[in-house]
């Protein structure tokens, strides 16, 4: 076997995230893109170390997992979904699996065993989303196009694709308000004859469009993000998109500026070209004030299953002192709030912390504090010490000179959320060596289709 060569195989289990497993001539072939039982054929991409990867050619035969059509025009090519011809349950039961591997591999690894050399804690499998479809409520669409020098698309990616961009005007992870916007802005830059923005040449004026729609109050936001190339009068869209029949409510349309060489969803300049930049949702009888670029769970019923799950893991917080790091928004504070002492929230991004501040006065909380900064460095400086910490960090996890100082704490109980498992499997290590054992965890489906899934621990100091 070398790189280059074209083999055939079928799918055996697949690894969080997306990793398939194929056995040829008695070696294990990881292909990304793939459901459990498919037949597939594929090119082998990378050989080193005896360990193999291949890139999926062709699907040459569907899995008895798959026992539905697709329900978009550009499924299984969009890089959006990958597992909407699976059975929802089935999706749930893979993901639990996977999970729980992680988890066993990293308490085997770390010692946390029974007797009999099995792990030893409690897995309490996986809760599933409220919705299957058009559950999110954020969602960010690139300009491009589907083939060099074809039509302008408005969509997502390929698979394995940076550059190619589907139309994403039937996608069905997002509310119909969503696409019906899509198709707006998209007729319109066709018209008008307006370029994208390439990133190899940074030239060109269309870059994304960024939507938010809340669930609950249905007020969306409409973001077009373009760079400074051009200065086109935007007034006709405008109206346009203020003309469309909708379930929900338009109530901001803003003209983002970005002109960063990086390929990411920022602004050096915002203009309002109608209404607000700011929309409000609820989440578990809290009110909360969203902004364009505030991090907010993408899933609104899926986000108040998590953050059930996280105040019964978390269990009594009368009279406690609470940190709540890498706190976002500061919705995790707000819901352990009214019974706690005080919460403590520290989050990096200052437009969160700002609107954390903001949706507290909102809900008339008051015993909620929220710091601006790394929580690597904030550590330093906070005083007190906390009866318990919530940890809910970026896909990276904690950053490894961080961890140390918040194990230093010594609380009785954690709780980690953790939006990449392989992440918090990682972490696992250090909090086994320094006293603490995993005492519970689940899963909660927040990204249905997709390869992605929380993961919610418990985690308690043992006593010498």
């Amino acid at each position: 076997m070398k790189k280059g060569d074209i083999f055939e195989g079928e799918i055996g289990r697949v690894d969080f995230p997306n990793k398939g497993h194929v056995t040829v001539d008695g070696e294990d072939v990881i292909v990304k893109n793939g459901i459990p039982g498919q037949k597939v054929r594929f090119r082998i991409n990378k050989k080193k170390h005896g360990r193999a990867e291949g890139r999926l050619l062709e699907v040459l035969e569907a899995s008895p997992l798959e026992t539905r059509k697709p329900v978009c025009s550009v499924f299984p090519a969009c890089g959006g979904c990958m597992y909407q011809t699976m059975d929802y349950e089935a999706q749930l039961d893979m993901k639990a699996a996977q999970i729980r591997r992680l988890l066993d591999q990293a308490l085997m690894k770390g010692g946390q065993v029974d007797a009999q050399g099995n792990p030893d804690y409690v897995f309490e499998g996986i809760r599933r989303s409220p919705l299957e479809f058009g559950y999110r409520n954020k969602m960010e669409f690139s300009f491009g196009d589907a083939e060099k020098d074809g039509p302008l698309t408005l969509g997502l990616h390929k698979k394995g694709s940076t550059y190619d961009v589907l139309d994403a005007v039937d996608c069905r992870l997002v509310h119909e308000d969503m696409t019906r916007i899509l198709r707006c802005v998209l007729d319109y830059c066709r018209k008008e004859g307006f370029p994208y923005y390439h990133k190899m040449s940074h030239e060109g004026f269309l870059r994304h469009l960024l939507l938010r729609r809340a669930h609950a109050t249905g007020e969306i936001l409409v973001n077009l993000v373009t760079t400074s190339q051009l200065e086109p009068d935007l007034s006709p869209l405008t109206e346009a998109l203020r003309g469309l029949e909708l379930e929900g409510k338009i109530v901001g349309i803003l003209h983002i500026i970005n002109d960063s060489l990086a390929d990411t969803v920022k602004s050096d300049e915002t203009r309002i070209l109608y209404g607000k930049d700011y929309f409000y949702e609820e989440l578990l009888g809290l009110r909360f004030k969203v902004t364009p670029f505030s991090f907010f769970q993408p899933n609104t019923l899926g986000a108040e299953v998590l953050y059930r799950t996280v105040r019964e893991y978390i269990g009594e917080t009368k009279d406690r002192k609470i940190f709540d790091l890498y706190s976002g928004t500061g919705t995790i504070s707000q819901i352990l709030a009214p019974v706690a002492e005080s919460v403590t929230g520290v989050e990096i991004v200052e437009e969160a912390v700002e609107a954390a501040r903001e949706n507290a006065r909102e809900n008339g909380i008051s015993n909620c504090r929220f710091i601006a900064g790394d929580v690597l460095k904030v550590l330093d400086e906070m005083e007190g010490q906390p009866d318990l910490i919530v940890l809910d960090p970026p896909r990276d996890g904690i950053h490894p000179k961080a961890l140390p100082k918040i194990l230093d704490y010594g609380v009785e109980k954690m709780v980690y959320i953790s939006c990449k498992p392989t992440s918090l499997a990682r972490d696992l290590e250090m909090f086994l060596a320094k006293g603490y054992r995993l005492e519970r965890a689940v899963c909660v489906d927040q990204f249905v289709h997709t390869v992605h899934v929380e993961t919610v621990v418990r985690l308690q100091r043992k006593h010498t």
